[in-house]
């Protein structure tokens, strides 16, 4: 993970939602779409710059974040403004979609 794709647990989720667009990865290292994914929102990162936040949370570690969203399937992309779900991804996400979704969120 970079500066730009922040990694967090159970204990930090809440905070990390709380303020501002932020785009949540409910993913598992074990997953191969959930790998290729996270090359994309390395991309989706430098695209948005300061308009959001993108962060993951490895569902076998923090099982209760995935549980709290009913996270069934992975990779599922959670689109959070100040603590509410906007929008909800399943699967892999192209990087134009997911751009144009936090730009949506974002107002801009």
């Amino acid at each position: 993970m970079s500066e730009n794709v922040k990694e967090v647990q159970d204990s930090g989720f809440a905070d990390a939602i709380r303020k501002g667009v932020v785009l949540v990865d409910f993913w598992a290292p074990w997953c191969g779409p959930c790998r290729m994914q996270g090359s994309i929102l390395e991309e989706v990162a430098g695209a948005v710059g300061g308009k959001a936040s993108i962060v993951k949370v490895n569902v076998d570690e923090s099982p209760s974040a995935a549980g709290q969203f009913g996270i069934k399937s992975i990779p599922t992309l959670i689109l959070f403004k100040d603590g509410k779900a906007v929008q909800q991804f399943v699967g892999l996400q192209r990087k134009e979609a997911l751009v144009s979704a936090i730009g949506l969120a974002a107002g801009v």
